[in-house]
């Protein structure tokens, strides 16, 4: 049977802009799905029109979502995720929920300390507003290009601002700020005793929304779970648009050659 791969979006971005990985994914003979966030409609311009339904969603709740969309297939499926897809590729894994995980970019779990600028200055539309906790919040063109597409040309980060982008629900933002210091954070994840498929983290050197210091970060939590195999991937000069901009198949491909590694 064919290795099932769901992909998982991050803040901001349609599930649709996974189409070329699904593509070249299912021409090396897997199966995939990308079902997006829960309030998320099916098409860019239709949750752009009609975005209420993220309304509120947070890490909690989206990650129950995938997991009920997971316990639906016969086999566990193999999951990548990018940016807040990446940690909630990390939930579901840590609760063996998948057989592998990918974490691309992904945005900080509890117990990492450092926070660099760029990423404060990221999620400032987001955080810089205490109501948005509550709401959908739409990042302009020029946010967009500093938190996702600051290695690109102008023309190329507008172009998938306008292809991709859609509002995302503020609360996730809010959770994962605070995550250090919440008993029971959502955001949390058991990376030392969880015995788990194989996990890759991937860093982009120049990402603004989650810069390389705090996947490196995040990798280091992992260090003392001695039962499962973690490993950790850098993309000299790449941003947080690394699975969007005309570099993804790079991403893609290394994706791909570290699955088959893996026996997937």
């Amino acid at each position: 049977m064919a290795t099932h791969v769901v992909f998982i979006h991050g803040l901001w971005i349609h599930a649709t802009a996974w189409r070329p990985w699904q593509d070249l994914f299912e021409e090396q003979g897997y199966t995939t799905s990308a079902p997006g966030w829960p309030g998320d409609l099916d098409t860019v311009a239709a949750t752009r029109a009609t975005p209420d339904g993220l309304n509120n969603q947070g890490i909690a709740e989206i990650c129950h979502h995938y997991a009920d969309l997971i316990a639906q297939f016969d086999e566990k499926p193999v999951v990548v995720g990018h940016s807040f897809g990446g940690l909630i590729a990390q939930e579901l894994l840590a609760n063996d929920l998948v057989s592998a995980a990918v974490a691309i970019d992904p945005a900080p779990i509890k117990g990492v300390k450092v926070l660099p600028f760029t990423q404060l200055k990221s999620g400032f539309p987001v955080l810089g507003n205490p109501a948005n906790r509550s709401r959908t919040v739409a990042l302009t063109v020029k946010q967009f290009k500093y938190a996702f597409g600051n290695v690109l040309t102008e023309e190329e980060s507008d172009a998938l601002h306008d292809a991709w982008t859609i509002p995302g629900p503020g609360r996730p933002l809010f959770e994962d700020a605070t995550a250090n210091f919440v008993r029971n954070s959502p955001a949390a994840v058991n990376t030392h005793t969880a015995v788990r498929g194989p996990l890759l983290l991937t860093s982009g050197t120049e990402d603004h929304t989650v810069p390389q210091a705090v996947t490196v970060a995040v990798a280091k939590l992992y260090a003392d779970n001695t039962s499962s195999v973690t490993e950790y991937h850098e993309y000299e000069g790449k941003g947080h648009s690394l699975t969007l901009d005309a570099g993804w198949k790079e991403v893609a491909d290394d994706v791909l050659a570290w699955l088959a590694k893996h026996g997937f």
